[in-house]
């Protein structure tokens, strides 16, 4: 198996994907104050244009290749699932860590289209965290079960995170596409109830208030390389792909630079600890965008 380069080792963009906007002026990917409230009012803000049709095709290209588990960079994934489901008639790929193997998730992190709208989300300096894919397959595409995503980041603090959802295909109902229950970034943090199987796991930990509210969730109908970002308590899931075509995300996870590891264990597999207490920094956690100019 051909050897690839781990491309963590490398705290800036690596190739030309997205020089253009690299290049540009920030101001022109700058959010406006009516997006800024709506997502602080809501939860999530759909619609954001992160990248064009060249991007998007290219990003594709990458994927597709490491649908075939045995490929090169295999070793470089934090995840890596198949089929997260236990279902194999309804399949979830899943997998953590696109960024350390090809150059276009790479430096997709670097891209201002996605930096400069997360630095007016969060309030200040963009730092990386992980990414994810989220691939469901013609015809039996499996569901990504409601959850808040902070559940499964506890170990980093304080609670000042973002998450960006960005389609690589159109994404709709038939498809699979994210649904969002506007508001319920103030609901205090919910138990896992887990992420690939059952839509309906939530109900056991939400309280009647939170039931009612639950059930007129919103969803988010994107056109291939939109983006919606959320925070990081909203509760959010998305159903079934029973279409004749593909439903590929990607999604980039980031927080406020400044916050702090939680914990003394391994945070992502293969990367080394960061003290409890000590900011997350370095290699695997880089700054992606300050508004300081620092």
């Amino acid at each position: 198996m051909a050897t690839v380069t781990d491309l963590s080792k490398a705290s800036r963009p690596v190739g030309d994907l997205f020089a253009e906007a690299l290049h540009a002026d920030p101001e022109r990917f700058r959010l406006s104050d009516n997006q800024v409230q709506f997502y602080h009012e809501n939860g999530y803000l759909p619609g954001v244009r992160i990248l064009d049709d060249v991007q998007v095709e290219a990003l594709r290209e990458e994927l597709a290749e490491w649908f075939t588990p045995d490929h090169p960079g295999r070793e470089l994934w934090y995840e890596y699932h198949s089929n997260e489901s236990a279902d194999p008639d309804r399949v979830l790929f899943h997998a953590l860590g696109a960024w350390r193997i090809k150059p276009g998730f790479h430096d997709l992190l670097w891209n201002p289209a996605f930096t400069v709208p997360a630095s007016q989300l969060l309030g200040g300096a963009v730092r990386f965290w992980h990414d994810q894919l989220f691939c469901k397959p013609a015809k039996h595409g499996g569901v990504v079960a409601w959850h808040q995503d902070y559940s499964y980041w506890t170990r980093t603090v304080p609670m000042a995170h973002l998450t960006c959802w960005i389609g690589l295909d159109d994404s709709t109902i038939d498809n699979g596409c994210v649904h969002y229950v506007p508001g319920s970034h103030r609901w205090p943090l919910l138990p896992i109830t887990g992420l690939a199987g059952d839509m309906e796991a939530i109900r056991e930990v939400l309280d009647d208030e939170q039931w009612a509210m639950f059930q007129n969730p919103v969803a988010v109908e994107l056109k291939a390389g939109e983006a919606t970002f959320h925070h990081p308590l909203m509760v959010h899931g998305s159903f079934a792909n029973r279409t004749a075509r593909p439903r590929r995300a990607t999604v980039i996870n980031v927080f406020r630079d400044g916050v702090r590891s939680d914990t003394d264990d391994v945070l992502l597999d293969g990367v080394p600890p960061i003290p409890q207490g000590a900011s997350m920094n370095g290699p695997f956690f880089p700054l992606l965008y300050d508004p300081a100019g620092r």
